[in-house]
């Protein structure tokens, strides 16, 4: 990847773009209100648990479909993947969180340059944008490649957990720290150099490269039943500082 890509990987990724993702907790806030999560160890365990049986199984392979979707100008693709994802959100303010993330960042896009026409008229065709949608396109049109993108991606996720951790719990700048740490080298491992864990078929998981096409999606899982619960309690309950 060139210096400049590089540099406009680490703009996507960061918390100050300006695209409300401060705003969400992805069902974080419930699960500590409910006290299913309430220090260090169970923040971590709960980054942990959602990388392995939602990012992992799930998110990874449908941004490596839109990458490669984007860069061959299947438009085709790129709406009926964009559809599927956000059919699989579990709960409204999920579903919610990731097209007005996805919204914004549209609409950022348009007003920066670097974004090829060819690529921002479909994106503009998109009546709702999903986040990994609209992402996806954004690292085609600065030229950030497979690996990199999915870097970003989860990094600025999980880094967006820790920091609702230490916002809403009695819970220190070093432990989130300690617990962002943890969350990196998982985040390495998932994505290591040589291959992408990202083929799921029959329950079993098969090595792929990132050079490969796409993994198949009809037998993806995203199954989290702890994760639907919280956030479906989250959209009643009473005090909280986030939106899902």
């Amino acid at each position: 990847m060139s210096s400049l890509a590089d540099m406009r990987l680490l703009q996507l990724a960061s918390q100050a773009l300006p695209v409300g993702g401060y705003s969400h907790s992805q069902g974080l806030e419930a699960a500590i209100e409910a006290g299913s999560v309430r220090d260090e160890a169970s923040v971590a365990a709960w980054i942990r648990d959602l990388l392995e049986f939602c990012i992992a199984s799930f998110e990874v392979p449908y941004l490596l479909a839109l990458h490669r979707a984007w860069s061959a100008d299947d438009w085709s693709s790129v709406a009926a993947r964009n559809e599927e994802f956000l059919a699989s959100r579990e709960t409204a303010e999920l579903r919610a969180a990731s097209v007005q993330m996805g919204y914004s960042l549209r609409s950022l896009l348009m007003q920066l340059p670097d974004v090829p026409a060819a690529l921002a008229e479909p994106l503009a065709c998109l009546r709702e944008p999903s986040l990994p949608c609209v992402w996806t396109a954004a690292a085609v049109a600065w030229r950030i490649g497979c690996a990199d993108m999915l870097r970003g991606y989860l990094w600025s996720w999980a880094e967006n957990q820790v920091l609702v951790a230490v916002k809403t719990l009695p819970m220190g700048q070093s432990a989130g720290q300690r617990v962002l740490f943890a969350a990196a080298a998982e985040i390495a491992q998932l994505l290591d150099a040589q291959t992408l864990d990202a083929q799921i078929q029959g329950g079993q998981i098969h090595g792929q490269t990132l050079a490969d096409p796409p993994p198949p999606l009809a037998g993806l899982s995203n199954f989290a039943p702890g994760l639907a619960i919280a956030s479906a309690r989250h959209e009643t309950q009473y005090s909280r500082l986030f939106r899902s």
